[in-house]
């Protein structure tokens, strides 16, 4: 019973302590992130695929930024995709933008979405790049926030996404999972300055990207975040994340597309960062809930610690939400509730299994076999074949 009062009460701490730490930073560097000096020209490179929800809204926003210089480069697998004609639309809505439609791929990796965007990083005329979904909701200050991360130490700034405006229970639920647990984290990494890459939105520099082996590095994993992270940390370099994440506005989503959604990323950052990925399974309210509701069964603890146990836990974590402007009303408490019982479920899932499906590609975090985990099995296998090799040739020596 000790170790369940320990461990219940770490979990609490550890959530409180994360909290506290991310409001602390987003305070000490409120309108810290204006008006940097100075302000170089932009290439802004926006992949699309198909239509989604907000996507007029998402790309619209690429023409409204507050920035002296800078160029738009949509990029789109083929010719037919409907998002193609919505591009095109909007560059004839805004001619006062330097702005052009790329079509085609580069198959390099197994990643569509870099074997789509390789051509807008080709055709780039900036020093600057920022890569950004077209289901993100840029703000007019975008760049501006973005630069002011930079600094000599920096090789990325990304931002997570801010999952707004749900409009049903699948929605929220996502929003759950994106604001105040996923970019929680994140930004929780980047206050300890370990932060790790988001492939939502990100600011590359192409002459520090050139010294690290080019953009085709992001290749090296089948994640491009994964490999960013990866590539930049072996430069002792560090990621930065903005301080208050760009928005995702979410519209309806369905509960199966949430749990798939899920379900890739955690594959994805079991094979890329393992060592990081197995606390997981610790950070959400499932098991310390569990054990305060052992504690209460057998008489240890009143029966009202664990409601306020849960009071303390998501009350903190709403006025987190809250404090950033994300969805903080009443319905995001079941939300939270029910994410967090889905962690364990998708911690196991994430182990036991390899594949996912991103935008119609069915893909496997086996998929490229020049990625970190792919280089681990290849070597494991070697090493295995050569120990039966020695095995069978001992054995004919024996026999001789």
């Amino acid at each position: 019973m000790t170790f369940l009062i320990w461990f219940a009460a770490i979990a609490l701490l550890a959530q409180l302590a994360s909290i506290a730490i991310v409001l602390s930073v987003k305070l000490r560097h409120k309108n810290r992130e204006a008006a940097p000096t100075p302000r170089p020209p932009v290439t802004l490179i926006r992949p699309i695929c198909g239509l989604e929800n907000n996507l007029e809204r998402c790309l619209a926003s690429s023409f409204r930024l507050d920035w002296p210089t800078y160029e738009i480069l949509f990029c789109v697998a083929r010719a037919d995709d409907p998002a193609a004609a919505l591009a095109r639309r909007l560059m004839a809505d805004y001619p006062e933008i330097p702005s052009t439609l790329l079509v085609g791929e580069d198959p390099f990796s197994a990643n569509p979405k870099l074997n789509n965007v390789i051509k807008g990083w080709r055709s780039a005329r900036h020093e600057w790049i920022v890569m950004t979904d077209s289901n993100v909701l840029m703000p007019s200050d975008t760049i501006e926030r973005m630069i002011a991360r930079w600094d000599e130490r920096t090789g990325l700034v990304c931002s997570p996404p801010a999952g707004t405006e749900p409009e049903n229970a699948g929605a929220l639920l996502e929003s759950a999972w994106l604001d105040s647990f996923q970019a929680r984290w994140q930004l929780f990494a980047d206050a300890c300055g370990f932060g790790f890459a988001q492939g939502k939105s990100m600011l590359f520099n192409r002459h520090v990207m050139t010294q690290l082996g080019g953009f085709e590095r992001l290749g090296d994993e089948v994640a491009e975040d994964a490999a960013a992270t990866l590539l930049i940390r072996n430069a002792d370099l560090k990621v930065r994340i903005v301080h208050e994440p760009f928005p995702q506005p979410l519209g309806p989503r369905d509960i199966k597309a949430v749990w798939k959604r899920q379900l890739r990323w955690a594959r994805l950052r079991r094979a890329s960062f393992p060592l990081y990925f197995l606390p997981e399974i610790l950070t959400g309210a499932a098991l310390p809930m569990a054990a305060m509701i052992a504690l209460a069964a057998t008489g240890t603890l009143p029966l009202i610690a664990p409601i306020a146990y849960l009071a303390t836990w998501y009350g903190a974590e709403v006025l987190l939400a809250r404090s950033y402007g994300w969805p903080s009303g009443w319905r995001i408490v079941p939300a939270m509730l029910a994410r967090d019982l889905l962690l364990p479920g998708l911690f196991v899932a994430a182990w036991f299994g390899s594949g996912f499906e991103w935008r119609g590609n069915a893909m496997t975090v086996a998929d490229n076999d020049n990625s970190r985990t792919a280089r681990f099995r290849t070597a494991v296998a070697r090493t295995r074949d050569r120990a039966r090799e020695k095995a069978r040739a001992l054995v004919a020596a024996r026999n001789h």
